[in-house]
């Protein structure tokens, strides 16, 4: 009996040693130190390795990067000389907090982290949710399942063989549980999920899963699911919630877009044939004032804007947005070829020619002396200044760095000796467009009215071979296009988020609105300004209702559009190119050097008359400003400029600002002159090109 009482006492006295012990470690104080590394002169490229003390395991790390994981010790990719921070939480729920910045140590990296406040500043504006702000909506993304699914690097593979589940039927799971051992060419793959809930089974074990089409919806991909309890947020990879939001600058386009397209009673239709006739020539004039062809102005506002945005920015889009976005981008195109008529229109109704036939136009033009007109002197003045201001910066980055850069990406990847050699690339590529540019708008307009057609039949002709490929995807295609536009995957943001996605990238893409095509137009040999605004409305129908919806097509029939969000859009693309045959992205290559060579060209036009606005005609200021152009070539080749970069490409969507609002107030002065034109067409008062009457004798 007294061994028995003793053994009880002494079970008794370690389980309170144990107790008191555990107690103890709890109570130890949270520490964390972190080490810092900057591997490289390259941009972006920062880490930060967590080291933790004390407090009790397990630990959850949130990190001010976004995608970063929530189970992760070790930062990636952060932004160097800028404040970054991390809070660690210990299982008893005790916190600590660090700020922390990796030094930079490069020029580069320097004038990157430098640039970045401004990037966030302006960013602040072009996308801030006037909706979400006053609370008309909840912006929050909210899900009621997880789709248990292969990972997204694999989805261009045919056939998935799950082996086993690693939890059975109705079961509880918690994040980040193994569920799931999958087979993908002979190699195993474990399954994870993201949230708390109710696992349930799609498919048995020993299931061979052979998507019907890659242009599926991907619903038959789906292995198993977990529902919650009732709906929560998404979050991104460090626990932030996801949210859709409206950007302004998006609300700004489209409404300026569907205006016009309602107050010019739909001429987007109604002058579309008439525009073909004008592009084909038929209304010509050789005497006309002016110095380039509508075909040649059309040309050059087409090369500047398909560019990288109708390969990169749709890949991203359609990633990002699933094939629902491609509806909602071919919509906005649609609206967006009637606010292509109004600016071009104006750009050559209020152009100045000097004695030397040198053709000075665009919307810095209409915006200071039409709104003049309509007793606006002031706010006109201010209009114009602040939009020749965005043009020169939107010139070096967007239209000129970031076109050199991306080439240069692209290209040397295909020609495998170049890599590392940008500054030498840079180098012949100012070359080339030094030739084409020295020699004024003529020399530019006969460049792009040769190139253009060009490249774009090499483009179109390349994503029919995709599309002829796999046609037996087709009607899988169109599904996945009208039921994702109309009733979008939650993980996709829901349908406001595809919906936006789509908008974003149209009006990002034909830069209707922006005015720049105001300025290609403003040379344009003709009597009739409003003739140049028909010939507009074929560009946004070009370059975002076929080229943009022909990379979309690419991606969907490919089953890209379900591809890895961490490739980027160069890459995505390329890599669906590339799944039907292997040296398609040589061909991508070349279109794309051709998009970035022909956006230059044009983009130098608009910033050298940008700049002549601010400082003066002559023609030294104009040499100088090209000789600094060439000189953001090379730069743009030979460094990564990120936010730089992002800066220059936000002021190409800022021009809009001022270039709307004066055409709101030239609405009437539009429509008028409209219908004006409508008549004389009707009458048969337009001159007609000889070899057109001709032709038709």
């Amino acid at each position: 009996m007294i061994r028995t009482l003793f053994f009880i006492f002494l079970s008794f006295f370690l389980i309170t040693s144990s107790k008191a012990q555990n107690y103890t470690n709890t109570s130890t104080e949270l520490t964390i130190s972190l080490e810092l590394d900057n591997p490289s002169s390259e941009i972006n490229n920062g880490t930060a390795q967590l080291k933790v003390e004390g407090g009790t395991p397990p630990y959850q790390y949130k990190w001010s990067n976004q995608n970063t994981p929530l189970i992760s010790e070790r930062s990636i990719g952060l932004v160097e000389g800028i404040e970054h921070s991390v809070t660690v939480t210990d299982a008893d729920g005790n916190s600590i907090s660090k700020s922390f910045n990796v030094p930079a140590t490069s020029i580069v990296e320097f004038f990157n982290s430098n640039v970045q406040p401004a990037v966030d500043f302006l960013g602040a504006i072009l996308f801030w949710d006037p909706f979400a702000s006053i609370g008309v909506y909840d912006p929050v993304v909210y899900i009621a399942h997880e789709d248990i699914m292969p990972p997204n690097t694999t989805i261009e593979h045919e056939n998935y063989l799950l082996k086993k589940w690693l939890v059975a039927e109705g079961e509880q799971v918690k994040p980040n549980q193994q569920i799931a051992r999958i087979e993908i060419d002979g190699e195993e793959t474990i399954l994870l999920t993201k949230y708390a809930g109710k696992l349930h089974h799609n498919v048995t074990e020993g299931t061979l899963i052979k998507p019907s089409s890659k242009a599926s919806t991907a619903q038959e991909l789906k292995l198993g699911r977990v529902d919650f309890k009732k709906k929560q947020p998404l979050l991104h990879p460090n626990g932030d919630v996801v949210t859709n939001t409206i950007p302004f600058i998006v609300i700004w386009l489209i409404l300026g877009s569907i205006f016009f397209t309602i107050r010019l009673k739909f001429i987007n239709i109604r002058g579309f044939r008439h525009s073909i006739d004008l592009a084909r020539g038929k209304f010509n004039d050789p005497n006309a004032p002016g110095s380039i062809t509508h075909f040649q102005a059309m040309a050059t506002a087409v090369s500047a804007t398909v560019g990288l945005g109708n390969i990169a920015g749709v890949a991203v889009a359609i990633s990002l947005g699933g094939a629902g976005a491609t509806f909602w981008m071919f919509m906005a195109g649609f609206f967006g070829m009637s606010l292509k008529f109004a600016e071009c229109a104006m750009g050559v109704k209020y152009r100045v020619i000097d004695a030397d036939g040198r053709v000075f136009g665009g919307p810095m033009n209409y915006l200071r002396h039409g709104l003049e007109k309509r007793n606006y002197k002031r706010l006109g003045k201010f209009l114009a200044a602040f939009f020749a201001f965005l043009g020169i910066g939107a010139s070096f980055g967007g239209g000129n760095m970031l076109q050199s850069n991306q080439a240069f990406k692209i290209v040397s990847e295909q020609v495998p000796f170049l890599q590392g050699q940008g500054f030498w690339f840079g180098i012949g590529f100012a070359v080339l467009v030094g030739i084409v540019i020295i020699g004024g708008i003529k020399s530019i307009a006969k460049f792009t009215a040769k190139v253009v057609p060009i490249m774009a039949i090499l483009y179109i002709m390349g994503c029919l071979v995709v599309i002829g490929t796999n046609i037996e995807g087709l009607g899988g295609a169109f599904l996945a296009i009208f039921d994702g536009a109309f009733s979008a995957d939650a993980l996709k943001g829901g349908f406001i988020g595809v919906l936006i996605i789509g908008l974003q990238r149209a009006a990002f893409s034909s830069e209707a609105g922006v005015g720049s095509a105001a300025i290609a137009h403003s040379p344009a040999k003709t009597n009739h300004p409003i003739a140049d605004g028909f010939t507009s409305i074929v560009e946004p129908f070009i370059d975002t209702m076929v080229v943009c919806t022909m990379t979309a097509l690419v991606l969907i029939f490919t089953g890209k559009h379900e591809g890895n969000l961490e490739m980027g859009g160069v890459e995505l693309t390329s890599s669906a190119f590339g799944s039907v045959i292997s040296w398609f992205p040589i061909v991508l290559a070349i279109a794309v050097f051709l998009f970035a060579f022909s956006t230059m060209v044009s983009w130098s036009y608009y910033g050298m008359r940008s700049w002549t606005y601010l400082f003066g005609r002559s023609k030294k200021g104009e040499l100088i400003y090209k000789f600094m152009y060439l000189g953001f070539v090379v730069l743009g080749a030979s460094v990564s400029l990120g936010a730089v970069l992002s800066f220059a490409d936000m002021m190409i969507l800022a021009m809009s600002f001022p270039n709307i609002a004066g055409l709101y107030i030239l609405a009437p002065e539009i429509y008028a002159d409209m219908n004006a034109y409508l008549r004389k067409l009707k009458r048969g008062e337009l001159y007609i090109n000889k070899k057109f009457i001709k032709a038709k004798d």
